[in-house]
């Protein structure tokens, strides 16, 4: 798309519910070099009051001028002296090393030293960024780009970061800066199955307050949409590797509307045009420029922008190895490197001159020290310019002025002297955090039901296939050996088919981290979603499972029995999910989570009382034995099986089916029948009843515990475990840097 087309596009897109008068003198002010005043999304949708959306076209009716210059309200965010070293191994090797060997001699392994230093990432930094205008870091990959972002916007812990972040003169506290800022990351954190319209709509319900009316809300996530460039992709899923979606530029566009729905005073950007073609990258930084102007201050990092992208930019950083080597407009530049005393070639582009020759000192024995020298006595001889526009308010005026214009729509009605507790730390309330995450993970599911339906169909598949195997069982006592091979088996089998939801919050994990680094919803909130929206999953697998085996397997108990058998199964599969979740919170990585929970639960299972008795198992290891999650609900269904008094699983001559004895004839074994009762002075027949339910359950060892105690048991290590995910979030998504 030629550069002409691409800015009409985005001014065309900027404000869509703009008469052809106002849009034309728009465009006008858009050709000055100097920031005009422009309203923010919020104070224009202040002035809509009670206008329609028009489902045809989707912009916003606005009648009367509301148009008026409001008065310059400047935020200025200044860093000073910023330095942050990090903790490095180095190896030491002897001088002998390489001559015996090297490394491949096992012997020199033990020679070599481990010796810490401090590497540093940022030197010295200071500068400042102002409302109204780009702030852009430059410099090759290394250089401390992404640091110094991530130091401004609060990502590096405050005893590690030396120096000082202000807004308007005060230093910024970290809950504020949550409230007032948003971060973009270089990676598209997107679900791939919603689309461009329902991300923004889920955004704008975690950032946007409950007072603000749905209508009102939808009516923002368009005007943002036009704002973007995005009406053509609208309706358009984000996509992924295996369904089609939106291209990469208006990808990234999402990654910034998400972030900016609720107006953000400061907008940080980590390499917001990487991956990107020439064109996408303009528009993108198009898109920034308008954000900017609306009164807010944009800081991005960027590797190497092209001419028009630098045409957008108001102030430039540009580093290397973490100290700054030019600071300033890039105006200025080709004066810079003048008086430097290596001048920009006429016909060279500036940026790519500049990085091309700061490579080169790099990699000269003194480095880049004289440029970084020159450049503290350039900034001394030619300090930045002041506005000089207005007053310069206090941040807490500055921040009330900018919430009267729309600005920052974050519940907040006024401002007390407490400015980080004026301004809410969340839109919404907690209820209200739930069901949008709850509704958002439905929709997810509904647009991608194979993972349900894999998960369904390993159910009933095993289901049907313990039920042909262990079909009408009797009760005799191989009968009864074999009901205690299915019982172990179906409930180890429930805990092994939870693993499939290993991939469940690994998939969303990092989503999860961006959304609640800056406050859009409670991590709490997130965790007791999820628990409940994943109960009618469980229920119907549940009842699949148990209506496919109880009758087919011919268990004890009629409805009630059945019914037992069935929370029994349901609490299985919630205490397994819980477990399951858990460890994805805990373990990052996808494969090594499959593997810790396969291992886990097959000790489970070897400690669950099936395969050795509770008065078999080494006192060293009876803690595991109680520890397991199967031990339970196996324990639970065999006393829902086996607590019948009144029934007999050994009579008469069967006292032999498990001995060699068993294939001796029966007249021989009612004659050893009679023998046993002289020698035990009881009269043996074969009608009497030898081994009871209660017996098998003693031989067993699963008596300790009863069959209530159990299933609450097992309820409660799902709650337990679901606790523990919670703090495994609170611990492991503080996304810090030490």
């Amino acid at each position: 798309m030629p550069s002409a087309e691409c800015d009409n596009l985005s001014m065309a897109s900027h404000l869509p519910f703009l008469g052809p008068r106002q849009a034309m003198e728009l465009q006008e002010l858009s050709r000055k070099p100097k920031r005009s005043s422009s309203h923010t999304l919020g104070e224009l949708l202040q002035h809509v009051g009670n206008s329609t959306v028009d489902p045809s076209h989707q912009i916003l009716d606005v009648d009367g001028p509301v148009f008026q210059p409001a008065p310059s309200m400047p935020f200025v965010l200044a860093f000073h002296n910023l330095t942050y070293s990090v903790k490095v191994q180095r190896k030491i090797l002897p001088a002998c090393f390489s001559r015996s060997g090297g490394n491949n001699n096992p012997g020199n392994r033990d020679l070599i030293e481990h010796k810490s230093r401090m590497k540093v990432l940022l030197n010295d930094i200071s500068g400042e960024a102002r409302e109204g205008e780009i702030m852009a870091v430059l410099g090759a990959s290394g250089s401390g780009k992404s640091t110094l972002i991530d130091a401004l916007a609060d990502r590096i812990a405050r005893e590690s970061l030396k120096g000082t972040v202000t807004l308007n003169g005060e230093v910024l506290e970290s809950k504020l800066l949550k409230v007032i800022s948003a971060y973009v990351m270089q990676d598209d954190l997107l679900f791939p199955m919603l689309t461009v319209e329902e991300t923004f709509m889920f955004s704008a319900e975690f950032r946007l307050p409950r007072t603000m009316s749905r209508s009102r809300k939808k009516a923002r996530v368009q005007a943002l949409i036009d704002q973007l460039g995005l009406r053509s992709a609208a309706k358009t899923v984000i996509g992924d590797e295996g369904h089609r979606g939106v291209s990469g530029g208006e990808r990234r566009r999402v990654s910034i509307g998400t972030d900016i729905i609720h107006d953000p005073i400061l907008l940080f950007l980590d390499e917001p045009t990487s991956g990107l073609d020439s064109t996408s990258a303009y528009m993108v930084v198009k898109v920034l420029q308008r954000i900017a102007q609306s009164g807010s201050i944009v800081i991005l990092s960027i590797h190497q922008p092209s001419y028009r992208i630098l045409s957008l930019l108001d102030r430039l950083i540009i580093l290397s190895h973490g100290q700054t080597v030019f600071s300033g407009s890039p105006g200025i530049l080709p004066q810079f490197f003048a008086e430097f005393g290596n001048p920009i070639p006429v016909n060279e582009d500036k940026t790519e001159f500049a990085l091309d020759y700061i490579r080169e000192l790099e990699s000269t024995p003194a480095g880049t020290k004289n440029l970084v020298d020159f450049n503290k006595t350039w900034q001394k001889r030619n300090p930045p310019s002041r506005s000089s526009s207005g007053p310069k308010l206090s941040l807490k005026d500055a921040i009330s002025a900018s919430i009267s214009m729309g600005k920052l729509v974050s519940g907040a009605t006024n401002m007390d002297p407490n400015l980080s507790s004026s301004v809410p730390k969340y839109a919404n309330p907690f209820w209200k955090e739930m069901v949008v995450i709850a509704k958002r993970s439905i929709t997810n599911s509904r647009r991608a039901p194979e993972l349900f339906g894999a998960r369904f169909g390993a159910v009933l598949v095993t289901g049907i296939i313990l039920a042909t195997i262990f079909w009408r069982l009797d009760n005799s006592p191989k009968g009864v050996q074999e009901r205690l091979g299915f019982f172990a088996f179906a409930m180890s089998t429930t805990f092994y088919t939870c693993a499939e939801a290993i991939p469940v919050f690994l998939l969303e994990r990092y989503i999860f981290m961006r959304e609640t680094a800056y406050n859009a919803y409670r991590r709490s909130s997130y965790v007791l979603s999820q628990a409940i929206i994943s109960i009618p999953s469980l229920l119907i697998l549940s009842l699949a499972f148990a209506v496919t085996t109880y009758w087919a397997v011919g268990l004890a108990g009629g409805t009630s029995g059945f019914l037992f058998y069935f929370i029994f199964i349901l609490a299985s599969f919630w205490a397994g999910s819980s477990f399951v979740t858990f460890l994805s919170g805990i373990i990052f990585n996808l494969m090594m989570a499959y593997t810790v929970v396969v291992a886990i639960l097959a000790y489970f299972v070897l400690f669950s009382g099936f395969f050795i008795t509770r008065d078999r198992i080494p006192s060293y290891w009876i803690w595991f034995h109680y520890a397991s999650l199967v031990k339970y609900p196996y324990q639970g269904v065999m006393q829902n099986e086996f607590d019948d008094p009144s029934k007999c699983f050994v009579r008469g001559i069967q006292v032999f089916d498990g001995s060699p004895l068993r294939s001796v004839p029966d007249s021989l074994k009612l004659k050893l029948l009679k023998s046993m009762s002289k020698t035990l002075g009881m009269n043996i027949t074969s009608s009497t009843c030898l081994t009871t339910g209660s017996d098998i359950l003693k031989q067993s060892g699963v008596t300790d515990i009863d069959k209530w105690s159990c299933l609450w048991i097992t309820i409660a290590l799902g709650f337990l475990f679901r606790v523990l995910f919670y703090f495994a979030l609170l611990i492991g998504s503080k996304n810090k840097r030490r």
